[in-house]
């Protein structure tokens, strides 16, 4: 499709580009190609006319058009090293025997937001795919409790309950305990069904604050499964530090996009590979890119993803993904 100078050219556009969100003009890459301005000048019409460049409408300069940064990703870019630093970051992640495995996850993305400066996507299996393995209430007052759930699947939820009553750490042991009995082992998006009807039925004729364990319990479980899938957005304020969502209209949009659950929901990826889609490639936001990656662990699904303007370092954020796939996967 282009000759190997345009291809240097372009890649040279792309990167400067990427760095500093300015129009590269002739003059800065003359020297660096070794032609003169007006050959380099000539090669940038070209590349305009093949859609790979773009004009912007307050420089001289180019940009690289979507098609060009897709030309870049597909032929000319190679994933970059990680960096000591970068890898000794993330390591003390993976290296923490104290976390559970969901916990691994969404806190080593949390860690790829603040090295790259974008915004980092969890999506984690659907309750359908998490049965439950054991709850526990631990009291924090008289009136306040936690409920911690966890999975088969080594996933783990906390939700705050608060009853009317005073209840006593027996009460609460002895309806924990019944309610053990009737769910360990139920789908996270059944359990609100088994405990409507066949716990509740044993609860009825006990104690006050045994039912308002319950009741408080019943209602942790239907917050859980409202989010029935893990859905973690890491750093959403990050993309709007970016030049091209300067604009206060532009900053409203890409905020209001990022809470809507459904929408983050549909950036679930179905290849296993580091993938990259380029602005309008996906459904989310013409001026992002994303850049994303499934992975697999026992059998349960989910999603790792990255997002941030189209000017944004696809070789070091695709060997970040890689590298967190990678050690997720292995250490399962």
């Amino acid at each position: 499709m282009i000759n190997e100078r345009q291809k240097e050219l372009l890649k040279l556009i792309v990167e400067d580009y990427i760095k500093t969100a300015r129009p590269v003009g002739s003059k800065a890459i003359c020297e660096l190609l070794k032609c003169s301005s007006a050959t380099v000048r000539n090669e940038m019409s070209a590349l305009e006319e093949l859609g790979l460049l773009e004009k912007t409408h307050t420089s001289s300069g180019r940009i690289p058009s979507e098609k060009g940064y897709r030309y870049y990703v597909d032929h000319i870019m190679q994933p970059k090293e990680l960096t000591g630093e970068d890898m000794l970051n993330l390591q003390t992640i993976f290296h923490n025997q104290s976390l559970a495995l969901s916990d691994v996850i969404v806190r080593s993305m949390e860690i790829v937001s603040d090295l790259t400066h974008y915004t980092s996507i969890v999506l984690g299996g659907s309750s359908n795919q998490n049965k439950i393995s054991k709850v526990e209430v631990v009291p924090i007052d008289e009136t306040h409790l936690v409920a911690i759930v966890i999975t088969d699947k080594g996933h783990v939820e906390h939700k705050n309950m608060q009853v009317e009553e005073k209840v006593s750490i027996n009460e609460i042991k002895q309806t924990v305990d019944l309610i053990n009995k009737f769910i360990i082992g139920t789908p996270l998006n059944e359990v609100s069904k088994k405990l409507e009807y066949e716990v509740k039925p044993k609860i009825a004729a006990s104690v006050k604050q045994q039912r308002a364990i319950y009741e408080a319990l019943y209602n942790a479980f239907n917050e859980l499964q409202t989010d029935d899938d893990v859905v973690k957005v890491n750093k959403p304020s990050n993309i709007l530090k970016e030049p091209e969502f300067d604009d206060t209209s532009k900053m409203r949009a890409i905020l209001k996009k990022f809470e809507d659950k459904e929408l983050i929901k549909n950036i679930e990826e179905q290849d296993s590979g580091i993938n990259v889609y380029i602005g309008s490639e996906s459904e989310f936001d013409d001026d992002v890119s994303i850049i994303k990656t499934k992975y697999n662990i026992a059998g349960e699904e989910g999603t790792i993803a990255l997002i941030g303007p189209k000017r944004m370092e696809y070789d070091r954020v695709m060997t970040l993904l890689q590298y967190i796939k990678d050690n997720i996967e292995e250490n399962e």
